[in-house]
């Protein structure tokens, strides 16, 4: 099969290489899937500059999740899933013509599902579903702030809060993005380049304070946000956008922009900090990486989630999707095409 494999650290157009690698074989509890195409995500772009621990070493295809058909099973694989069109994650893999992955880690879906779309259910969707309804499940009426809001993640998280009856604070950046967040439904669409985020989520404020925060950013969002949360306040991290930002020492800069946090303070104001993992939770719970998956699907089916698609690149234009992702320009999901 071919592979696009991660070959260097840097510059995305030399980073890699299109490879011929072995066909994976499913293992047990595995199916194996030929790819139709592949979606991306910030994490991504993050490894191709060496700065996701997660990422294996190099050489490497790397990759969260793809849109295929089951062409082969492993044993203890449900039967009924062979021959299926899914929409899948992958622990690493997913750049390839064929990927193999846990079975609990795909939904089937229809086969007039725009590839686009599909692939907005896997990592993405699922860290939404995750974050806003496992894991910090929202009430009607709370005051919910999510960063990165025009962003795959993002604009998935804003409409499950919409659909909770929460009102949303949603941070991007330019009149392009402001627009589309206040279609989505955001009580209020925050533009960061126009100065201080935290000030502005105060002046609307007033005297109240956040329940929710969504933060894809981490750094020196970290203690903004924790100002921002009053009692019961949560506040969910998952992701660390800032640290791609920051040049030399940048992770030792990252953490300390972050603070310390005494636990016995949170315990003392009543909030709370929760964290988000997707990789190392589909490591140990696949029974909640199915539970997502399903959730997600059937929020799709039923329009609850409506997936925007910035684009779908033919494979052989995997660095421009990989720069236009890393520019922060991009709308909801980048996908490649095989």
């Amino acid at each position: 099969m071919k592979a696009w494999t991660l070959i260097r650290h840097g510059d995305v157009d030399r980073a890699f290489a299109l490879r011929d690698h072995p066909d994976p074989s499913p293992a047990r509890e595995q199916v194996l899937i030929r790819c139709e195409g592949f979606g991306l995500n910030y994490a991504d772009t993050m490894a191709v500059r060496g700065l996701y621990r997660e990422a294996p070493p190099l050489p490497s295809v790397i990759g969260y999740e793809v849109v295929g058909r089951v062409e082969q099973v492993g044993a203890d694989v449900p039967s009924g899933l062979l021959g299926k069109r899914v929409a899948a994650l992958t622990r690493f893999g997913g750049y390839a013509e064929y990927a193999a992955t846990d079975h609990r880690a795909c939904a089937v879906i229809p086969d007039d599902l725009p590839l686009g779309e599909a692939a907005s259910l896997t990592t993405q969707g699922c860290t939404a579903w995750y974050a806003a309804r496992i894991l910090c499940p929202l009430r009607k009426g709370e005051r919910v702030l999510v960063h990165s809001a025009a962003g795959g993640v993002g604009h998935l998280i804003v409409q499950l809060a919409v659909h909770a009856g929460c009102a949303v604070f949603a941070i991007v950046s330019g009149a392009d993005k402001l627009a589309f967040v206040k279609r989505l439904g955001a009580a209020h669409a925050i533009d960061r380049c126009a100065g201080d985020y935290a000030a502005q989520v105060r002046a609307l404020l007033g005297k109240h304070l956040l329940d929710v925060s969504f933060n894809a950013v981490g750094g020196g969002s970290f203690k903004k946000d924790l100002s921002l949360i009053g009692s019961g306040g949560r506040l969910v991290l998952f992701g660390g956008a800032e640290r791609g930002s920051i040049g030399n020492l940048g992770t030792l800069r990252f953490v300390w922009r972050m603070g310390i946090v005494l636990p016995i303070f949170l315990m003392m104001k009543s909030r709370s900090l929760l964290g988000i993992n997707m990789l190392r939770l589909g490591d140990r719970r696949h029974d909640l990486i199915a539970e997502c998956m399903q959730g997600v699907a059937n929020a799709h089916r039923e329009g609850i989630l409506r997936p925007h698609v910035h684009g779908i690149f033919p494979h052989d234009q995997l660095p421009a999707a990989l720069e236009a992702l890393a520019s922060g320009g991009t709308m909801g999901k980048v996908v490649v095409r095989w």
